[in-house]
C-alpha cells in the first residue's frame, strides 16, 4: 500500500481531491503516507481522526497534502468550517465518500478492500483457522485497490 502511495503521490498537483474508501485495517493511512512521501510533504502522516484534518506543508515546493477524516464530521458542510484551499492543496480525504460531494463536483475515489473474515485463509490450503486466525492472517494480506473518477450526483 505504501508504495501504491508512493507512485499515487508523484502524479498528483494541486487541486487534486482523492477520497480513500475501505473498511478499518484497509490501509486508508499506510497509503496516505505513501502519497505523501510521493509529494514529497512533511511527515509522519499520521491518522487525523481526532484533528479532522492535518496539512503537510511541502518540503519540495509542491503543494501540501491536507489529510481529512470525515468519519466525525456529522454534516458533510462541516469541511467548510476546515477552512481547506482544495484549489492549491492535494486533499486526502479517509471516509469522505459521502462528504465529497459537499466540496467538489468531481474527484478520484480509491475503493481499497481486504480479505475478512475466512477469506484470509483461501488459497493457502488451510481454511481451518477460526475467524480470529484468519482476521490476524489478513493483516497481510494483498489488498485490492479499485481507482474510479466519480462525478457528484454519480455515486449511486
Amino acid at each position: 500500500m505504501h508504495a501504491l502511495g508512493v507512485r499515487i503521490g508523484r502524479g498528483l498537483s494541486a487541486g487534486a481531491l482523492l477520497v480513500l474508501t475501505g473498511p478499518l485495517g484497509a490501509g486508508k493511512t499506510t497509503l496516505s503516507r505513501g502519497i505523501g512521501e510521493g509529494l514529497g510533504v512533511r511527515g509522519p502522516v499520521t491518522s487525523p481522526t481526532f484533528v479532522l484534518a492535518r496539512t503537510h506543508p511541502s518540503l519540495v515546493g509542491g503543494a501540501p497534502l491536507v489529510h481529512v477524516d470525515a468519519y466525525r464530521l456529522s454534516d458533510p458542510l462541516q469541511l467548510d468550517d476546515l477552512d481547506i484551499a482544495f484549489d492549491s492543496s492535494v486533499v486526502l480525504m479517509e471516509w469522505g465518500a459521502d462528504a465529497a460531494a459537499a466540496v467538489a463536483s468531481e474527484w478520484t475515489e480509491l475503493v481499497i478492500t481486504r480479505p475478512t473474515g475466512s477469506d484470509a485463509d483461501r488459497g493457502d490450503g488451510a481454511g481451518q483457522g477460526d475467524d480470529a486466525d484468519a482476521e490476524a492472517l489478513a493483516g497481510d494480506a494483498p489488498r485490492t485497490v479499485l481507482v474510479r473518477r466519480v462525478e457528484a450526483g454519480s455515486r449511486r
